[in-house]
């Protein structure tokens, strides 16, 4: 079983950055892939950004490509998603997930996640 804690979360002016993180209490973080998805009210959950278990390969949604950045860190079991020039329309629940693929591939359905943190939110102000 693999936990996952996001944080990171808040309110933030349009055009602002946060950077959201996510621990996994797994000791084998460093061998599987990451993402990062987000719900707002009222809409599907969205893929937002995805990296394999080394690092090496990153994905992203088509609306933030540009904006967000996703890094690991795996001697701190902890994975990020920088998020740079924040749109109202980036407000949501953001949710970190766990594959469990040690892979180049780098996933992008939530089918492909087994593991699910609680989720943190981030509202954006115009």
């Amino acid at each position: 079983q693999v936990q996952l804690v996001e944080s990171g979360g808040g309110l933030v002016q349009a055009g602002g950055s946060l950077r959201l993180s996510c621990a996994a209490s797994d000791g084998t973080f460093s061998t599987y892939g990451m993402g990062w998805f987000r719900q707002a009210p009222g809409k599907e959950r969205e893929f937002v950004a995805g990296i394999n278990w080394s690092g090496g390969n990153t994905y992203y949604g088509d609306s933030v490509k540009g904006r967000f950045t996703i890094s690991r860190d795996n001697a701190k079991n902890t994975v990020y998603l920088q998020m740079n020039s924040l749109l109202p329309d980036d407000t949501a629940v953001y949710y970190c997930a766990a594959s469990l693929l040690r892979s180049n591939y780098v996933p992008s359905e939530g089918y492909e996640y087994r593991y699910w943190g609680q989720g943190t939110q981030v509202t954006v102000s115009s």
